[in-house]
């Protein structure tokens, strides 16, 4: 499955609702520090709800770190700066995929470096600057979800739709 990889996130209430989707979509969460905040901070939890549990959440010290730790294949960049749409890209099962801090997105270095497979862009109107970071994701994510079959999605009821 993919691995959502958020670089230096700030604002705990998107952090909060990654993890809740990383967990409904079976997806790792990778945190590359520093973080703008304590991974107990109230408003993280509160935007996860329960779903702390029921994640699979690592923190890396660094960049560099998480490229040591994780040796991911590919690794998908999303940013502004991307030309290729996101629904133009095809996911592969073991991608990570990484966003940027909410105030700056990712370092241009990072975005240049070998370790970058491919940097993707969700499409906007001219006049948007960004989409919030749980949106961005939650569109990135699903995405890549849906183009490898859903893998791991539980079935609806039989008689429900008819």
């Amino acid at each position: 499955m993919i691995s959502i990889v958020l670089h230096q996130p700030e604002i705990p209430p998107n952090t909060g609702n990654i993890i809740r989707l990383s967990s409904n979509i079976g997806s790792a969460l990778h945190l590359i520090e520093p973080l703008g905040f304590a991974l107990d901070e109230k408003r993280l939890k509160r935007a996860g709800l329960d779903y702390h549990e029921f994640s699979t959440l690592t923190t890396h010290a660094s960049w560099d770190q998480f490229l040591a730790n994780c040796q991911p294949k590919r690794v998908v960049a999303f940013s502004t700066k991307g030309k290729l749409s996101h629904s133009d890209f095809q996911f592969e099962e073991d991608d990570f995929l990484v966003f940027g801090a909410e105030s700056a997105g990712i370092p241009e270095t990072l975005l240049a470096s070998k370790a970058i497979h491919a940097v993707i862009r969700l499409p906007m109107v001219a006049v948007s600057r960004s989409l919030n970071l749980s949106n961005a994701v939650a569109v990135a994510a699903y995405e890549a979800w849906r183009q490898l079959g859903y893998p791991g999605a539980m079935q609806p009821p039989a008689n429900v739709g008819q």
